[in-house]
């Protein structure tokens, strides 16, 4: 595909790529920051999309990439022993998350949005994607370039870190009564 021919197919992607980028960063500045950034950067490679799949997964990877990339440079506990500790903490029988505590919260979009973002970027990106853009398991392992197994994984254990971060929203609220600012608002 040519730039022409991007360009004239790109206002109707748009609204879904800055919708997922939002979801991935949060912050509305920086989500519309990354959102540019992936449209320039398919702008400049224009001539690589093959027509494969649909430009919006494109796109999507794009950004996703994007989002890995800045993750991998700010990152602060390694993905793996996370992903790891929360694998644990399911295996063992004594740990149990009360599922109605935890679909009470998921129903308010602040305490969604704080428990998103204490997510990974990789696991972040496949639930958002899965639950909330509709894309099929297959189209989330195109997007992150990983087998579809993987990206079963991925969803998967994204699911049990959600899980695990809103059953945890009370504890981080009774500990922190004195801060003014939530989490999602003290990143942006």
């Amino acid at each position: 595909m040519d730039r022409v021919d991007l360009a004239d197919a790109l206002p109707e992607a748009v609204p879904g790529l800055l919708r997922f980028t939002r979801s991935l960063v949060r912050d509305p500045q920086q989500a519309e920051d990354l959102a540019q950034e992936t449209i320039v950067r398919a702008l400049e490679r224009a001539d690589s999309f093959r027509g494969e799949a649909g430009l919006a997964t494109w796109l999507h990877r794009i950004a996703h990439n994007l989002a890995v990339d800045q993750a991998r440079r700010d990152r602060e506990v390694p993905v793996e022993d996370l992903a790891d500790e929360v694998e644990a903490r399911w295996r063992d029988d004594a740990y149990t998350v009360d599922a109605a505590e935890v679909v009470a919260r998921a129903e308010t979009r602040a305490e969604l949005d704080d428990a998103l973002i204490r997510l990974p970027v990789s696991y972040r990106a496949a639930v958002v994607l899965h639950d909330a853009e509709g894309l099929t398991v297959a189209e989330i392992a195109d997007i992150a370039q990983i087998s579809l197994p993987a990206a079963k994984q991925r969803l998967r254990r994204g699911r049990m870190m959600l899980v695990s971060a809103l059953a945890r929203g009370a504890e981080r609220r009774a500990a922190l009564p004195a801060v003014p600012l939530r989490c999602w608002d003290a990143r942006s």
